[in-house]
């Protein structure tokens, strides 16, 4: 009995991180390399579907406080920060 419960508790935790991982869920906010405590400024739109590179440069170039930028979601847009 307790064998059946563990594995459908393990097999339950496995779908939910595939789940996570496919949707972008676990996209972490540590791709910001210049942000201590980032916090949502703005989207940079021509850097949407880019990488999180050129994302950053488009922060920096349109955004004076921004302190770093990372693509986020399945839409997969540019979201800069800023320090809070």
């Amino acid at each position: 009995m307790a064998k059946n419960l563990i594995n459908s508790v393990s097999f339950t935790v496995l779908l939910v991180v595939l789940l996570m991982a496919s949707t972008g869920i676990l996209n972490s906010e540590a791709t910001c390399p210049g942000c201590t405590s980032p916090v949502f400024l703005d989207e940079c739109p021509s850097a949407h579907g880019t990488n999180n590179e050129e994302c950053c440069k488009c922060c920096a170039a349109n955004y004076p406080t921004a302190c770093g930028g990372v693509i986020e979601g399945t839409d997969k847009h540019c979201h800069c920060k800023k320090n809070a």
